[in-house]
């Protein structure tokens, strides 16, 4: 299996710019699963190649996607910073999505369709990197990628969340590259707990340093937002993506950080009632032409992680038998987890990738399917 993820992650380095001299291609959710990927490719082969590789991405996101687009009259970090103040903290400014269009002009009306391909910041892309660079600083033991993810973690909270009109706090779902104006106000589903999950995970693992920032005061207020928000989806990648939490909540739970028992329930409940919804129609009946392969793929790495999650639950039972229902989900969830190898065969037949649904997401559909075959380099804190 080794080969398979090494011969395709090794094709995407190559296509976008990161191991040739082709132009980088720099695509801000695709290259957090890549960074994963090398990353793991290196934890378990002990190739340096790899570990230079991740060394490379992380610069070139930073340094393309953390300044202003070629085509933008704006030059420079886009946190504003001096070029050396840039490079000691690149994330500051936040990071853009990648698209292949510049962000909307204050002055261009809306369009719900072209807003999809125009620049500028997603939050649940930032948290993405958040993670990955999280993961990079304990594989690598670089602690400066964790600073830059907490320093990212700031700036993103600072500008999508804000007050509404009766007190409460909310969230935008897309910021303009500058994070001065919302380009789509309206707030993405889970966009609250990823962040609130996130948060957490790079408080636990930042050193008990008063230099360092702090993310208590984030985590207070992006908390009370997803307090009541309905996390049931019927996105397969929706649905991965409750179980990956579940598994991240699960494991701060097992280092002593705290007891979340009551949101470890609510994602496991959530996750199977989205699980048996989706699956009621039956949509691996479908050919290739008709299928999303990254979000499908996006099901099967959180099948993956429920299966991590299952087993931590029978290794430490005295943290979570209090509730017997999360034991109960836990089992049911897992009765699916064969389904994850069903769609990683499905995507690694060459006749599958042959169709324009795999070619026109190329870069984020390879990475993935990377991810789903060797998971432990995403999965978990």
């Amino acid at each position: 299996m080794i080969s398979s993820v090494k011969e395709m992650i090794d094709y995407f380095a190559y296509l976008t710019g990161i191991s040739s001299n082709r132009r980088p291609a720099r695509y801000l959710w695709t290259d957090s699963f890549a960074l994963c990927n090398f990353l793991e490719i290196y934890r378990l082969t002990g190739d340096e190649e790899y570990r230079r590789l991740a060394s490379i991405l992380i610069d070139q996101v930073h340094h393309i996607l953390g300044r202003y687009r070629e085509d933008d009259p704006r030059k420079g970090w886009i946190s504003g910073l001096e070029e050396e103040e840039g490079e000691r903290h690149p994330t500051r400014g936040g990071l853009r999505i990648g698209k292949r269009l510049p962000e909307r002009r204050p002055d261009e009306p809306f369009d719900e369709l072209l807003e999809w391909e125009r620049d500028g910041q997603y939050y649940h892309y930032l948290t993405k990197w958040m993670h990955a660079l999280c993961k990079a600083s304990r594989v690598m033991e670089i602690p400066t990628y964790l600073l830059w993810a907490i320093e990212l973690a700031k700036a993103a909270h600072e500008a999508f969340i804000y007050r509404l009109p009766d007190g409460r706090k909310g969230m935008y779902w897309k910021m303009s590259t500058d994070l001065r104006r919302p380009l789509v106000p309206f707030m993405g589903q889970h966009d609250p707990l990823d962040g609130y999950v996130t948060y957490n995970q790079l408080q636990a693992l930042a050193p008990s340093d008063p230099g360092w920032p702090d993310l208590r005061a984030e985590i207070d207020e992006i908390g009370a937002i997803l307090a009541g928000i309905e996390l049931t989806t019927p996105d397969p990648l929706g649905i991965g993506e409750l179980l990956c939490n579940a598994y991240k909540v699960a494991e701060l739970q097992s280092m002593g950080y705290w007891d979340r028992t009551d949101l470890l329930k609510n994602l496991l409940g959530s996750a199977q009632m989205s699980l048996r919804a989706y699956l009621r129609g039956n949509p691996m009946r479908y050919p290739a032409d008709q299928r999303l392969a990254f979000r499908e793929i996006g099901l099967a790495i959180g099948l993956h992680s429920a299966e991590k999650l299952t087993r931590l639950m029978m290794e430490k039972p005295e943290l979570f038998d209090k509730e017997p229902v999360l034991r109960r989900w836990a089992v049911n969830i897992s009765q699916y987890i064969p389904l994850a190898r069903n769609i990683e065969e499905f995507w690694l037949k060459p006749e599958n990738r042959g169709h324009r649904s795999w070619i026109e997401y190329l870069e984020i559909n390879m990475v993935m399917l990377c991810t789903s075959l060797i998971p432990d380099g995403y999965l978990g804190i």
